[in-house]
């Protein structure tokens, strides 16, 4: 970034920091279950990371990422779908790794990854970002059959983010994005959902602090995340 720049996004970071809007995490239990036609067999689905994990911007988890992608499931593969998600607000990949990940099931057919924000707004640099989540990935990989980073959502186009500030952040994101790629390109049942497909962003997508999603922005994301497993 252009020096030039550095008190302008240190000023609107401080701005923005001031101007932030609390919601509170979803309620209501953190696991479900989403009726198919083969209740037989059920598709255990976990997704594990940060706010959006805990459903931060909805009433309940039922309208979170959990939900949204459990009906996604059911309709694509006619299965009934157990969820359960494990999140928790500000969470960067090192606090997924040693304490959110123990957590979760010990097997499950598919497991989300939604993580990289808050390590976007902590400055942490790729390498440390690529350490981490390869050791989630790793790990991810022997409870599940199939493991699914979601890729961080572009910062410019959130209605929360001023224009500097934003692209810089942006710039963050970008580049620990392309150490998600690598790492989920060594391995064979991983896939990288791209932030890219949540565009083009309208309001409607957002929670009142135009940053974490609605239940619109959820079910955006879930089916772009469910679109992309290979089933």
């Amino acid at each position: 970034m252009n020096a030039l720049l550095l008190p302008v996004v240190a000023a609107q970071a401080m701005w923005k920091r001031r101007r932030t809007v609390s919601i509170p995490s979803a309620e209501g239990p953190a696991a479900g279950v989403v009726p198919g036609m083969t209740p037989r067999y059920p598709l255990r689905v976990v997704i594990l990371g940060d706010s959006l994990a805990a459903g931060y911007g909805v009433h309940t988890h039922d309208e979170g990422f959990g939900g949204s992608l459990g009906r996604d499931l059911v309709e694509r593969t006619g299965r009934t779908v157990e969820w359960t998600a494990v999140g928790q607000y500000g969470a960067t990949a090192r606090r997924i790794r040693y304490r959110l990940l123990p957590q979760i099931p010990d097997k499950a057919d598919i497991l989300v990854i939604v993580a990289g924000a808050n390590d976007v707004l902590g400055g942490r640099q790729p390498h440390e970002w690529g350490e981490d989540l390869a050791a989630v990935v790793d790990e991810s990989s022997r409870r599940a059959g199939r493991v699914m980073v979601a890729g961080i959502p572009p910062f410019e186009h959130l209605p929360c983010m001023p224009r500097t500030l934003g692209r810089h952040l942006a710039t963050r994101a970008v580049a620990l994005d392309e150490v998600s790629q690598q790492v989920c390109d060594a391995h064979p049942a991983v896939t990288w959902v791209p932030g890219k497909l949540l565009l083009p962003f309208v309001p409607a997508y957002f929670s009142p602090d135009g940053f974490h999603p609605s239940s619109l922005g959820y079910r955006r994301w879930s089916a772009a995340v469910a679109g992309e497993i290979p089933l």
